[in-house]
């Protein structure tokens, strides 16, 4: 269903075909090219395309590129300059995430309208004020706005609105009253809420706020259940006997994997190292000889311990930046001074310098297509501008700020200079965990006593 109500384009074996004098061939670079204004050389395929309307001849434009920090994506535009009909969507290009991802927007005013919004086939919406659903996989992916989000789904109600009141005139008049509550959320008298759930880990809603925390959209990562994994044709593997166990401190493990740049066959290196006052970790490098890409992450290697930890740093000599860093997939930082708050799961978990860290945090909000690129508000850029020039004084100790790191799972790390003695500019604190910070971590359900009782009468 598209977003203006008229049928969907068949697939291009069916309706389309390629014109040899108006296609493109793409440039002799890579394939998904960073999505830029600059890029001259970033231009669509055009191909010569049946339309599903007039049923005459149209144009649909192709355009494979790659989103900074999201995902390889294709977005197609259709447009027949017979009839006027037009329609486009996005698919992404990429592979399916690890886990899966679930935003939940607070529309609180027109301006949370305009959010830009990417939404894959394998997503589902929901508006709960409503009780208002667009199931996974009955909708082609889009690029749009939430407003966007709602017409679409106007148009589509709409669609076949003539056909119902000939032959069911009492499920029309239903079917019209929600449409008029639609039309009314597009005003935001009261505030809503806007949920979309996708286990492939490929959509995406805007923080126009970035790089501060945005209080009205809550990101949640989760493991997707079997239902899941069989809907989007991922195979479950039996699991297998567990091997006798061996000493891996002194050993460099490989196992072969797939590049996340070009998904070219890598080779990934893991070893077990001990960090002294603290605990062991398992670091995993994978190099790609294809594309060159360089990655790396951080998994603990022990157990989530029983309290959280919170760690404050006063950032108060250059040294300062030389600090060794841990930091886990769960856990959080904060730089009070500049307002700015990086939630769990954002960079993954990563050992490396207190440097290191916030030059990364650095290029993940100024090379940000979303917040710099054409749809970006006026004063967003010079906000980001200041932010960077904060960031970069404190790298080079011209700014004196806090560095807080909260792990709830207790696995992060930041390295005391004057250990075993304590430490006058960094203070841990452990405390313990909330209701939903142990629901985040999964240990709500989690029964790792007495469930052999329950077990018993089964055998």
């Amino acid at each position: 269903m598209s977003a203006s109500g008229a049928v969907e384009p068949g697939p291009p074996g069916a309706a389309a075909g390629l014109s040899p004098a108006r296609a493109r061939p793409p440039s002799a670079g890579h394939l998904f090219r960073p999505i830029s204004a600059e890029d001259e050389e970033q231009q669509p395929t055009e191909i010569e395309s049946l339309c599903m309307n007039c049923y005459r001849n149209g144009m649909t434009r192709l355009l494979l590129t790659k989103i900074p920090f999201f995902r390889e994506i294709i977005v197609s535009s259709f447009s027949c300059e017979h009839c006027g009909w037009s329609n486009t969507e996005i698919q992404s290009a990429g592979r399916i995430q690890d886990q899966g991802v679930r935003y939940s927007l607070s529309v609180r005013g027109l301006e949370d309208m305009n959010r830009e919004v990417v939404k894959t086939d394998s997503a589902t919406t929901r508006i709960p004020e409503l009780d208002f659903e667009i199931p996974a996989f009955s909708q082609k992916g889009t690029l749009t706005t939430v407003e966007g989000l709602i017409n679409r789904a106007i148009s589509g109600l709409e669609q076949d609105q003539p056909t119902r009141r000939a032959n069911e005139e009492a499920i029309a008049e239903r079917i019209d009253e929600f449409i008029v509550k639609l039309k009314e959320l597009k005003k935001v008298a009261s505030p809503f809420t806007l949920i979309i759930d996708d286990p492939s880990g490929n959509s995406f809603v805007e923080n126009p706020h970035a790089p501060r925390k945005d209080d009205a959209l809550v990101i949640t990562h989760y493991n997707r259940t079997l239902q899941q994994e069989e809907m989007l044709g991922l195979q479950t593997e039996a699991p297998e006997e567990k091997p006798e166990e061996e000493d891996l401190r002194n050993e460099v493990l490989q196992f072969n994997t797939n590049c996340p740049e070009c998904n070219a066959p890598a080779q990934t290196n893991m070893k077990l190292v001990q960090i002294p006052h603290f605990k062991e970790v398992i670091i995993m490098a994978t190099n790609c000889e294809n594309c060159g890409h360089r990655t790396n992450e951080v998994k603990s290697g022990g157990a989530v311990e029983p309290l959280g930890t919170k760690i404050t740093l006063h950032i108060t000599d250059p040294s300062d930046m030389t600090r060794d860093l841990l930091k886990s997939e769960t856990c959080s930082v904060e730089i009070p001074e500049l307002e700015f708050e990086l939630g769990m799961a954002v960079l993954g978990g990563k050992f490396t310098t207190l440097e290191g860290l916030l030059k990364d945090i650095r290029e993940l909000v100024t090379k940000n297509p979303f917040t710099l690129g054409d749809s970006s508000n006026p004063g967003q850029s010079e906000k980001l501008q200041e932010f960077s020039q904060k960031l970069d004084q404190i790298i080079e100790g011209n700014m004196k700020a806090h560095f807080i790191m909260n792990d709830p799972a207790g696995n992060s790390y930041l390295q005391n200079v004057y250990a075993p003695e304590e430490d006058p500019e960094m203070k841990v604190e452990r405390y313990k965990r909330t209701f939903d910070q142990n629901e985040e971590l999964g240990l709500n359900d989690m029964k790792t006593e007495g469930y052999e009782a329950g077990l018993a009468p089964q055998r």
